[in-house]
């Protein structure tokens, strides 16, 4: 049995409370969502962790199936659609002018494949287990590259001069007010919030640290979104060992 849901939930080392930097890792990367986005999406909870001595052969075999069949759970007995975490999305994909049955969020997109395909599938350790999580929390998860995040990384809205690979190798530049995770370079990491990450910083076997951010807006996110950390942690720490765990926050 997986033990979850254990442990503190580590906060930011200094700087501003919405701000976190592996500094274990030489402060290469400062994480934060930008005002604009605190004041247009108050219920934003966001968990923050900074992951290093990455490996593609880690073992996440029982939190995937433990977590997918939590997921299943909810799934039988109603649509992902239902769920109060994916309605708070579709909210706020609305407030961006998005159709939120054509652009979904990435948790929904999950649990939308799960509930259809009857499983997710395996892509690296590290990604199978935020996807694992993201269905059972049913809150949308992003994993990156630290090495191929240029200076800091911002939540925010796009000026439409960013730019944006896709997994199949295409340069696209977000629209202009479309919420963006941009670095310091002008590459946008993802499109419309949660919807798309970018394949310039996939997670690949070559990866030894990581960003990863999970956000949530619906009432109980403030209970839930740390539950989700404190999981994401432990599993981290057990299939990679302590080292996975430089740096930790929340905003």
């Amino acid at each position: 049995m997986v033990r979850r849901f254990r442990g503190p939930v580590v906060l930011p080392r200094g700087g501003r409370d919405d701000e976190h930097g592996p500094d274990e890792m030489g402060g290469a990367v400062r994480f934060r969502h930008r005002d604009e986005i605190r004041r247009d999406f108050p219920a934003l909870v966001p968990a923050v962790l900074f992951a290093g001595d990455i490996t593609p052969d880690g073992d996440v075999g029982q939190y995937v199936k433990e977590y997918t069949a939590i997921a299943r759970e909810r799934l039988a007995a109603g649509s992902e659609g239902q769920f109060p975490e994916i309605q708070a999305w579709r909210r706020a994909f609305v407030a961006q002018g998005l159709k939120p049955t054509q652009y979904r969020c990435a948790s929904e997109s999950l649990l939308r494949r799960l509930r259809k395909e009857g499983d997710l599938p395996r892509l690296h350790p590290l990604v199978d287990l935020c996807n694992a999580l993201s269905v059972a929390f049913a809150v949308p998860i992003a994993a990156l590259d630290l090495a191929r995040i240029d200076g800091d990384l911002e939540v925010g809205y796009a000026t439409g001069t960013e730019t944006y690979l896709t997994f199949a190798g295409e340069v696209e530049h977000p629209d202009p007010r479309e919420v963006v995770f941009v670095d310091g370079a002008g590459r946008a990491h993802a499109r419309r919030w949660t919807n798309r990450q970018s394949g310039h910083s996939a997670i690949r076997p070559a990866t030894t640290g990581a960003l990863i951010v999970a956000e949530g807006l619906h009432e109980s996110a403030a209970v839930d979104v740390p539950r989700l950390a404190a999981a994401l942690r432990e599993a981290l720490a057990a299939v990679w060992g302590p080292g996975a765990l430089r740096t930790a926050g929340e905003h």
